[in-house]
């Protein structure tokens, strides 16, 4: 393996490693913290779970989020480094590359400007949050990111995306829970609408692995027609 092949293993390795454990323990205390919210409306049992639940479910939720979205700017990182405008880097192509590093740094910056938004803030907490969904849309707009167009339905690009932007919102919308019934609503619909696209992460995201080749494979497999499923015979001995 070459540097740029270990490299691209960073992304999966932290979605393996970091990421899914954390969509695990949060799925698990949101449900803890339901059942416990249910069993307090109902005097005559006495919930067993810890009050301290909600707030742990809370950490996890935030430290999700956050790391939904830096995993999701490492792997565009990648992609846009080694496959776009900075694989061939030319004069011309300079400010191109500069935008494309002030928005790296305009979404993160946006993201730590929610984190620090305070609840009775929620103007903010919804510029903040459109501010960071509109980065990562405008840095995956740039070439050398592979969406998948022709098979967007099951792209893993596309997934990814959606992923952040619901975690994005629900991060910005949950001091907003504990006031409305409806808004706890939300948060919970559109958590599992991220929960199953999670999933989705998962197969696309191994299917990819496959179809990716090793740096010296790719002057041979690149001949190959994807659409056929054929590639050149080797020269007979």
């Amino acid at each position: 393996m070459e540097f740029k092949d270990i490299i691209a293993l960073i992304h999966p390795v932290l979605a393996v490693g970091f990421v899914f454990p954390l969509i695990g323990i949060s799925v698990y205390m949101a449900w803890q913290t339901r059942q416990r919210r249910l069993s307090r409306s109902n005097q005559e049992n006495k919930s067993k779970i810890p009050a301290i639940v909600g707030q742990e479910h809370l950490k996890i939720g935030r430290w999700l989020t956050g790391s939904i979205v830096g995993i999701t700017l490492i792997a565009l990182a990648y992609s846009i480094y080694f496959k776009g405008v900075f694989k061939e880097l030319s004069p011309e192509k300079i400010p191109q590359a500069i935008f494309i590093v002030l928005m790296f740094i305009f979404t993160l910056v946006s993201l730590i400007l929610l984190y620090r938004a305070k609840p009775n803030q929620p103007l903010w907490r919804g510029i903040f949050a459109t501010l960071t969904g509109m980065g990562i849309v405008v840095i995956g707009c740039q070439d050398g990111v592979f969406r998948r167009g022709y098979e967007w339905q099951f792209s893993h690009y596309y997934y990814g995306v959606a992923a952040a932007l619901l975690m994005i919102f629900s991060l910005a919308i949950v001091p907003d829970i504990y006031k409305s019934n409806r808004w706890r609503i939300t948060h919970t619909v559109l958590n599992c609408i991220a929960l199953l696209l999670f999933l989705g992460q998962g197969m696309t995201g191994t299917r990819d692995l496959l179809e990716i080749p090793l740096s010296w494979q790719e002057q041979h497999l690149y001949q190959c027609d994807w659409n056929q499923r054929t590639c050149p015979q080797p020269p007979k001995s």
